[in-house]
């Protein structure tokens, strides 16, 4: 089952060894790679990302935090999952705060930062499924979040972006009907309402689809 995985270790954006390890390991678990009752051997995934024992129990340990795996001292690590309720919910938090930054964003974004996403929503209508959309996704919405001008909203969606795997788009082939540009326009027009709206039904849609991947549906 740990054959299954989506990228490298290596492959992995930023972090340390530690927190790529959950990185990779949390991706395979929300996108159904690694599905409920799945059992872990230390061993066998130190080999394959090939890192020390440490780092993985400590991402292990990171992940029964967030309720994802189960550690119980005879049996293993086994993986609890998240069905497709928990994981729209889960979109459902995420795009209630994203909007809400797309929102701020459109009284304060400047023309500097408008130009940026003009620039990276061309480069997503034009980019095919795999990790530079995945890259190119995360700037843009990161740009977004950060024209809010709340530290703590910011501080908010980067713990509720933690339940969404970073490599979705690179599994999931979700169509985007030039969600990027809708955005875009309603946050050069300042329109609050309008962007809030785009960037949480944006948000909830790719729910949606990771959901009906998980049940079987999509």
């Amino acid at each position: 089952m740990l054959g299954l995985m989506v990228k490298t270790l290596a492959e992995s954006i930023g972090g340390t060894v530690r927190q790529r390890a959950v990185r990779e390991l949390r991706d395979r678990i929300l996108t159904g790679a690694l599905p409920p009752g799945t059992r872990l051997d230390l061993d066998e995934i130190s080999a394959e990302f090939g890192i020390s024992r440490t780092p993985v129990r400590e991402a292990l340990l990171e992940l029964s935090f967030e309720d994802l795996v189960e550690i119980a001292p005879r049996s293993g690590v086994r993986v609890l999952g998240v069905s497709p309720d928990a994981t729209i919910d889960n979109f459902a938090i995420l795009a209630a705060l994203s909007g809400k930054a797309a929102e701020w964003a459109a009284h304060r974004i400047s023309a500097d930062d408008l130009a940026l996403l003009g620039q990276l929503a061309d480069a997503l209508a034009a980019a095919p499924p795999g990790p530079a959309m995945t890259d190119l996704n995360w700037r843009f919405h990161r740009v977004v979040n950060t024209a809010a001008g709340s530290r703590h909203l910011l501080s908010l969606i980067r713990q509720a972006v933690r339940m969404i795997p970073s490599n979705f788009l690179e599994v999931m082939r979700v169509h985007d009907p030039g969600e990027h540009h809708l955005l875009l326009a309603a946050l050069r027009d300042g329109q609050a309402e309008r962007a809030r709206e785009v960037a949480e039904q944006h948000v909830l849609a790719a729910g949606k689809s990771l959901a009906e991947w998980l049940s079987g549906t999509g």
